[in-house]
């Protein structure tokens, strides 16, 4: 069988990276046999990323995203049932590494190598050019928020059992400082709380939040890639939150009966045997998880050309978007797709084919209207001004 692929980069300016080919192929043909009984499994692994059968705009998505988390995350769309949980969470075994500051200004190395950095952070800057390490890595981690998480939960808050056990109050993080520089994962956000989606966007638009109990503060770092997932049926997601994720995705289910029986076989085989099932895709887990890496370097020299800037603008302003959004959203996503692809250079074919991932439901028909009713009002108003100073 063969799954769906993406259009032929290699008439695109390239011979197609290994990364966006291993999407395309992966596990098409591979034959998947596993013990039918599983001797012992001391945890359970996630469902491998590549063995996902099509769905190739969310795994294009999710992708992106990692290459590059300016593209300001994902939000999956979708019925119950098609695989966007598992989607994410199988996102676990090819999250690439971050570097982490070791210093309280929280600075990594290439912000030190400018002679301005010297003023900004003194400290870091000095141990920096001493040669003594500032920073280090650590695995990205998925970070998953609870539908019945309360806003202390979230924000963080006084640890009780030390106030009531010790007679002091001291701060607890919450989930939003232990996602800083990972992955932060919402099931059913249309389902959240108000006061709690409105602090993870405040939180994730200044990269920061502070928590204040009484006369106690605590002000902790939130840099993280914000990855949702919803059922329309269960209810809408409002648009201030809706206009906040970079990456718009509908997940439906396959209609191709070979695909869908390539899904039955696949889930199968992991529930029989989780451990043999996840060693059958390591080989081709641990190639992605390095393509990815490769992608990010090259996107720190990655530019977009004049033709593509062009083109992005004018579409934006033909779709009558009114948020500033929708620009950021499509050329950082079109830099990560080019730069996935092995190219320093994104152009019309990168913007094209990240254009409806960055822009649908971006679009507002009741702003559209509103403002038309206001520009015919204004109208209205001066023609009434006219009309009363017009000569007798």
């Amino acid at each position: 069988m063969s799954e769906p692929i993406l259009p032929d980069l290699s008439k695109q300016g390239g011979e197609g990276s290994t990364l966006l080919r291993i999407l395309n192929q992966a596990g098409a043909r591979r034959v998947l046999s596993a013990p039918p009984v599983d001797l012992g499994l001391a945890d359970r692994r996630p469902f491998p990323f590549m063995a996902i059968v099509g769905q190739i705009e969310m795994r294009t998505a999710l992708l992106l995203a990692l290459i590059n988390p300016a593209v300001g995350g994902v939000l999956l769309i979708g019925p119950r049932g098609t695989g966007k949980t598992t989607a994410v969470r199988s996102l676990i075994d090819i999250l690439p590494d971050v570097e982490v500051s070791d210093c309280e200004e929280g600075a990594l190395p290439e912000e030190l190598r400018d002679e301005r950095a010297r003023l900004l952070y003194p400290d870091c800057y000095e141990k920096f050019h001493a040669g003594e390490p500032i920073s280090h890595y650590e695995p990205v981690r998925l970070v998953e928020l609870p539908l019945n998480a309360r806003l202390e939960d979230v924000v963080g808050g006084i640890n009780e059992r030390v106030a009531v056990m010790q007679s002091r109050i001291r701060l607890e993080k919450g989930i939003l400082a232990r996602a800083d520089n990972n992955l932060l994962y919402i099931d059913e956000v249309n389902l959240l709380n108000d006061d709690i989606v409105d602090a993870i966007l405040d939180a994730a638009a200044q990269g920061s939040y502070t928590v204040r109990r009484g006369a106690v503060a605590g002000t902790y770092r939130s840099r993280f890639v914000l990855i949702g997932s919803m059922n329309p049926e269960e209810g809408r997601l409002r648009p201030q939150i809706m206009d906040r994720f970079g990456l718009r995705v509908n997940v439906r289910g396959l209609m191709n009966p070979t695909e869908r029986l390539e899904v039955y076989q696949r889930v199968r085989a992991y529930r029989q045997n989780p451990t043999q099932f996840v060693r059958d895709w390591e080989e081709i887990t641990a190639e992605i998880r390095d393509e990815i890496i490769y992608a990010r370097e090259i996107l720190k020299s990655t530019t977009l050309d004049d033709q593509a800037i062009e083109i992005g603008l004018k579409l934006v302003q033909l779709l009558d978007i009114d948020s500033h959004r929708a620009e950021y959203t499509l050329f950082e996503a079109a830099r990560a797709h080019a730069a996935a692809d092995g190219r320093d250079k994104a152009g019309i074919a990168d913007v094209r084919a990240v254009a409806p991932m960055a822009l649908r439901q971006r679009r507002s028909e009741f702003m559209v209207n509103f403002y038309e009713s206001q520009r015919a009002e204004d109208e209205h108003i001066r023609a009434q001004i006219d009309r009363l100073h017009a000569p007798t």
